[in-house]
């Protein structure tokens, strides 16, 4: 192995677009052998989670095991009945032996995205979200343009000659059809390739079964307390959700009041342990969430996206003067989106 790791050199650059998927597989299976241990860690959604079963599946039979971890804690109704349907297997990164690891893999993210990722040297990224700096490996593959990131696995496994199992092409099909918003969000024809594809071998009932799951008891009091917070800012609807016990919640919303005639913007804030989040949606020909979220709270926090979904992370105590508390954080929301 010494003498194949020689070969290998950090990409500093994701591969240019003339370089074709069945190179970027050859490349790919270069960074493993068979005596490794794959971790594929991610910050699980579907599309997320079904191009970490597409990256397992074109390991099968080239390393010792593939193991799935997520950092997030997964509580949306249709995320679980997503797993569940499909019998996805990961573990939280608490259940990580990092002995066991001896090669690093990262899909629909990249290090900087998150202070867990960050812990981490990666041999692999893949991803279709604006490259950030220190998004270097053996093998970086990052298509921003790409409405999902598993267009790019599914290009990967058809470079491969691998036909997807039912259960696999129902993944990525959801993962694709989740993350371009049914096609309403910018994509590409890769997008729409990809997705014509899978067609032919998912279960559209499945998909049918996890959509019909997103409303529980517990969404349905979220939904009474974003209606009583909801408030217009110019052509943007703005909602504080106050203290969440699970950011996901901020998500459904922004997605749900999107759908309102009379706004361009949705946005929704909320606190989630010591850090203030911030989800932003759009549906207009020149504007841009993720340039928008930088604007508002890159100075103090994380903050990026695509044009029509961003979000931002703010470390309460990292501001100045520093937040106190979830109406101080919604005060500050506010004033940083009324002048946008």
């Amino acid at each position: 192995m010494q003498a194949r790791e020689k070969k290998l050199w950090l990409m500093k650059h994701p591969f240019p677009k003339s370089t074709s998927s069945k190179e970027k597989v050859k490349r790919l299976l270069q960074v493993v052998s068979p005596d490794d241990t794959v971790a594929i860690i991610i910050n699980a959604d579907p599309d997320a989670m079904s191009s970490a079963l597409a990256l397992k599946r074109l390991f099968w039979r080239r390393v010792k095991k593939v193991l799935i971890y997520h950092i997030n804690t997964i509580n949306r109704a249709d995320n679980l009945a997503f797993i569940k349907l499909l019998n996805i297997k990961q573990q939280h990164i608490r259940e990580l032996k990092r002995g066991e690891v001896t090669r690093w893999a990262i899909v629909d993210s990249q290090p900087e995205h998150n202070d867990q990722f960050r812990r981490l040297r990666f041999d692999i990224i893949i991803d279709h979200h604006p490259l950030v700096h220190g998004s270097v490996a053996k093998f970086v593959d990052i298509r921003e343009e790409y409405g999902a990131n598993a267009t790019l696995l599914t290009e990967y496994l058809r470079a491969a000659k691998i036909k997807p199992s039912a259960a696999l092409a129902t993944a990525m099909f959801y993962g694709i059809k989740t993350d371009t918003d049914n096609f309403a969000r910018p994509t590409t024809p890769n997008d729409i390739n990809a997705f014509r594809y899978l067609y032919r071998f998912a279960n559209t009932n499945i998909i049918k079964k996890i959509e019909s799951s997103e409303l529980t008891k517990k969404t349905l009091a979220s939904f009474k307390k974003a209606l009583a917070n909801l408030v217009f800012v110019n052509d943007k609807v703005y909602i504080h959700m106050g203290r969440v016990n699970n950011p996901d919640i901020l998500v459904i919303m922004a997605d749900f009041f999107m759908k309102m005639m009379e706004a361009s913007w949705c946005i929704v804030s909320g606190v989630y342990g010591q850090k203030g989040i911030v989800i932003f949606r759009n549906a207009g020909f020149r504007l841009n969430a993720g340039r928008m979220a930088k604007k508002c709270f890159g100075d103090w926090g994380s903050a990026g996206g695509h044009k029509s979904a961003a979000r931002a992370e703010v470390f309460l105590n990292d501001t100045k003067p520093p937040i106190q508390d979830d109406s101080e954080f919604r005060q500050y929301v506010l004033s940083r989106i009324k002048g946008r």
